[in-house]
């Protein structure tokens, strides 16, 4: 199977297939003699692993921790749950931010008018984050 049938059959564009070999990710791939890489029913289902694990929010340092554990058929599966609970963990954080973020967004379009005023609480609120996150010049300590 070539690349672009690999992409079809396993759901991960060509230029992802690329990138996962080219990071170690996807290893073994065979190759014709002009180079061109074919792809196997083994590479295709270690594809839609990636692809399912990527679908779950897993990074790429996850992914390729989880296709060790898939490949090594004497794994211990405390490894594994280890691992998904330490990703829900996180992903639970970054949901709670979100909620946040989304609370914060919501207040302030409430109090903006969408008139044809210039003021506006939204770019108000923006423009204080920048001040707060701006560095302040260093003090200077006079000898006396």
């Amino acid at each position: 199977m070539n690349i672009g049938e690999a992409a079809t059959a396993s759901g991960v564009s060509a230029k992802m297939i690329r990138y996962y070999e080219s990071i170690g990710l996807v290893t073994n791939v065979a190759r014709t003699q002009a180079g061109y890489r074919v792809y196997s029913e083994t590479d295709i289902h270690a594809l839609r692993f990636i692809r399912r694990a990527r679908d779950l929010g897993f990074s790429v340092e996850q992914m390729e921790t989880l296709l060790a554990l898939w490949s090594d058929h004497s794994r211990a599966s405390a490894d594994v749950k280890r691992l998904a609970l330490a990703h829900i963990t996180e992903l639970e954080r970054k949901m709670r931010e979100i909620e946040g973020m989304a609370k914060t967004l919501r207040h302030l379009v409430h109090h903006c008018h969408g008139d044809g005023r210039p003021d506006c609480p939204i770019l108000e609120d923006l423009s204080q984050g920048l001040e707060a996150a701006s560095p302040k010049p260093a003090k200077t300590r006079r000898a006396g």
